[in-house]
């Protein structure tokens, strides 16, 4: 019987240690990601969305090219207009590649939001929040599935005090009490 723990231990040892080495990559990408998200309510995890207010003087009263070609100008805007469209009488909004522009016809203010994607972060969150769907779920799942067996096996990689036997018991018993604290404080 115990030549045969030993063995096992063994086997876990060296299973613990290649699929962490195997998840390091995706770990890094979730858990970067996660505290992104987490702080969703703080700003944008996607895009960085930068706005300037502007007043463009004598803006001519003639139909909606003319007026976009003036303010293009005025702002040396040399972007391909994607389309454009009257919000009310008196305002237009100019779509740009990642730029909106909303122009009051009557007081001269212009307003440009510019929306540029923030590298790594939004493919981090695109791939966090699974939305290729298909096969990155499965992949997904073999990731949590690994995981499991990372907290489960490394339960029972030390032997004796720093181990399971009290050590382990402890700090397994804090990081299940938590979440529980939590929910029964928020629910």
């Amino acid at each position: 019987m115990g030549m045969n723990w030993m063995k096992v231990r063994r086997l876990l040892k060296i299973l613990h240690r290649d699929i962490g080495y195997l998840g390091v990559g995706l770990t890094v990408i979730f858990a970067v990601s996660g505290i992104a998200v987490n702080h969703i309510e703080d700003w944008n995890p996607n895009y960085v969305i930068e706005k300037k207010k502007v007043i463009i003087e004598d803006i001519p009263a003639q139909d909606e090219q003319k007026i976009t070609d003036f303010v293009l100008e005025k702002l040396q805007i040399n972007e391909k207009v994607q389309g454009w469209h009257k919000t009310s009488k008196e305002n237009l909004r100019i779509f740009l590649d990642g730029q909106t522009i909303d122009v009051n016809l009557n007081s001269g203010a212009v307003n440009l939001e510019t929306v540029t994607a923030r590298p790594f972060l939004r493919e981090f969150n695109f791939l966090h929040l699974n939305e290729p769907k298909k096969a990155w779920t499965w992949f997904s799942d073999l990731y949590a599935v690994s995981l499991l067996f990372l907290a489960i096996s490394g339960m029972f990689l030390l032997k004796g005090s720093k181990g399971m036997i009290w050590r382990g018991t402890w700090m397994v018993s804090v990081g299940v009490l938590l979440p529980v604290l939590f929910l029964i404080y928020f629910s």
